[in-house]
């Protein structure tokens, strides 16, 4: 799944990338994020190689969809950590840059619900009466 990239390569990639995923590689603000979100989920031991499925995300050589499954399999760090780690990842990282993403996927990055919303049940609508139609006869 995780694939090793040599310098030439990574660079081939990266001159292909839209402005704003080159500048989302190498942003502080990414990764200041990707330092807090580890620090918040207590794997720090693991920020090297979070930060790098990152960046081939952010390369178009690793997908969003592989990228949970890399953290949950091969990170071992379990499905609700790594659904948890996934959500704050793709809401800080990749949803500000989710039009270049999907250009580069060519798909829909699908906006993904935090833990407590998927757990809510659907709230049902009642329908009000409409004061402003006029009857039909």
């Amino acid at each position: 799944m995780l694939k090793e990239y040599t310098q030439e390569q990574f660079w081939k990639f990266y001159k292909k990338l839209p402005q704003e995923l080159k500048d989302a590689l190498f942003s502080e603000e990414t990764g200041n994020a990707i330092y807090d979100i580890c620090k918040r989920n207590e794997v720090l031991e693991k920020l090297g190689e979070i930060s790098e499925c990152i960046g081939q995300v952010l390369l178009g050589v690793l997908s969003p969809t592989e990228f949970q499954k890399i953290l949950e399999e091969k990170m071992e760090l379990g499905l609700e950590k790594s659904k948890k780690i996934f959500h704050e990842i793709n809401r800080l990282i990749f949803s500000p840059v989710k039009y270049s993403l999907s250009e580069l996927y060519e798909t829909e990055i699908a906006r993904v619900a935090p833990p407590s919303e998927i757990e809510k049940p659907p709230q049902k609508k009642i329908p009000k009466s409409d004061v402003y139609r006029e009857p039909i006869e």
